[in-house]
């Protein structure tokens, strides 16, 4: 298969609109669409990510509009951060309606939606003619693409089309609320935080060691956001060692030489920066990634969620 690039988002969705997988950038990562009225669409993508079929997907929607045609009820609390932070980087888990295939939800009986705020993105899904899935454009277990070539290094040859943008401004996968209830329960962190949250819905808490909620989300059940350099977090009190052939990235410039070396400017930026930085670590052989723990307020606590998966066993 030939994965062919384009600038024109009409010219994807016709990709799309065929029974075919595409990337298309949004502001948090590059998503792989298909639609999700297509069970075998569906599966053709699972196949490109090598995915595991436990691992729910995000419906993602060009228009509030769609939504009622992908998820309902909804309740007071969901309405309210539907109403504040859609467009934007959050994902709200809602009780699916009965013509949602099983295959995009898992089984479940619910699905995440979100409306991404980026302008191309959602000129995209509408040209596709109804609601996508649309999880990270990579191979399942990589670090999540935060520009097209990043999509490329995976997907090429996986997939029908790539639609060119931007890099993405945030560089994190959204935040994901279960609103299946009338508390709303954070599974997943991301750039709206649980304080931002909260001066929409006071009650709203983040899941912490309670799992009764966690199938609902993706990135939660298996191993993600990896390079294939072993990522090692660094907190004010180890030592790093010396290791000339190792990376470093963080806030503060290291004593210690390394290979590749990325200073940050904010959290916010080393956020954005960090899955690319995983990326060129891979492609300059790097073996050791020390990455430097941030505080967990804000979008630090997304970033910490991240790293600590990345340096998992």
């Amino acid at each position: 298969m030939k994965t062919v690039l384009t600038k024109n988002f009409e010219e994807a969705a016709e990709f799309v609109k065929r029974g075919g997988v595409a990337a298309f950038p949004t502001e948090t990562v590059y998503g792989l669409a298909a639609r999700l009225s297509e069970p075998e669409a569906i599966r053709k993508l699972f196949e490109a990510k090598t995915r595991p079929a436990d691992n729910p997907l995000i419906a993602h929607i060009g228009s509030i509009e769609q939504l009622g045609l992908v998820a309902g009820p909804i309740n007071a609390n969901a309405q309210k951060l539907i109403d504040a932070f859609f467009p934007g980087p959050l994902t709200v888990v809602l009780k699916k309606l009965p013509g949602v295939p099983e295959i995009a939800t898992a089984g479940l009986d619910t699905i995440g939606v979100r409306m991404p705020d980026n302008e191309l993105a959602r000129k995209f899904i509408l040209a596709c003619g109804g609601a996508v899935v649309a999880p990270s454009a990579n191979l399942s277990g990589r670090p999540s693409p935060t520009t097209w070539q990043a999509v490329l290094e995976d997907m090429d040859g996986r997939i029908e089309c790539i639609l060119l943008g931007e890099a993405t401004r945030i560089g994190l996968e959204s935040t994901v609320v279960d609103c299946t209830e009338d508390v709303p329960v954070v599974l997943r962190k991301g750039a709206i935080s649980l304080e931002q949250l909260r001066t929409t819905v006071p009650e709203a808490r983040d899941a912490g060691s309670d799992t009764t909620h966690e199938v609902r989300s993706p990135g939660l059940r298996h191993r993600h956001y990896s390079p294939r350099a072993q990522v090692v977090l660094v907190f004010p009190d180890v030592r790093i060692p010396n290791d000339r052939s190792a990376a470093f990235i963080g806030l503060d410039k290291p004593d210690t030489e390394f290979a590749l070396v990325r200073v940050a400017g904010s959290i916010t930026e080393y956020a954005r920066e960090v899955f690319e930085f995983f990326r060129e670590c891979d492609r300059a052989g790097v073996e050791t990634i020390y990455c430097q723990a941030v505080g967990e307020e804000g979008i630090g606590a997304a970033l910490m969620d991240r790293l600590r998966r990345a340096a998992a066993d």
